[in-house]
């Protein structure tokens, strides 16, 4: 028996420079395809994307600039799920394990703002908290990647 995964009806696709008014644009952004997609910004799974999102955009905005003159926001939503993926063209791919949780960080990775780590910190707990999940996916040539996150809308 094969499961199939339902595709998700609703798609969204938003490419803005790197710069500091991009994080603006996002959650403005995301505001009105929530709304015209019928997704109430009452929903409790909207405030906290709308933060995961800000700190992702900001991360790109202060990492990857240099060498990615732009940044793409790609959304999808279904029957009870909000995706949503920052990607960039920074080669860097940053290692979630740990990120957010009272464990700490696994070996390596670093933990909090003292090494960078706590808008990630931030996104992981704030996903974990609405049981959604975060995955990179890194570019097929190595140079960018994706930040993919999964909210469940049904709570």
């Amino acid at each position: 028996m094969t499961s199939r995964i339902a595709p998700l009806p609703h798609r969204h696709v938003l490419t803005l420079p790197t710069v500091p008014s991009a994080v603006r644009m996002v959650r403005e952004a995301t505001e009105q395809v929530l709304a015209e997609w019928g997704i109430s910004p009452r929903h409790p799974a909207v405030d906290p994307a709308l933060l995961i999102l800000s700190e992702l955009v900001t991360n790109s905005v202060r990492h990857a600039a240099p060498v990615s003159p732009n940044l793409t926001v790609m959304y999808a939503a279904g029957r009870g799920t909000f995706v949503f993926a920052v990607h960039d063209r920074h080669p860097y791919q940053p290692v979630l394990d740990g990120l957010g949780t009272d464990a700490g960080p696994t070996v390596g990775t670093g933990t909090g703002t003292a090494n960078g780590n706590g808008g990630l910190a931030t996104v992981m707990e704030l996903t974990r908290s609405l049981d959604g999940t975060v995955v990179v996916h890194g570019d097929g040539d190595g140079g960018g990647k994706s930040i993919c996150v999964s909210l469940p809308l049904q709570r």
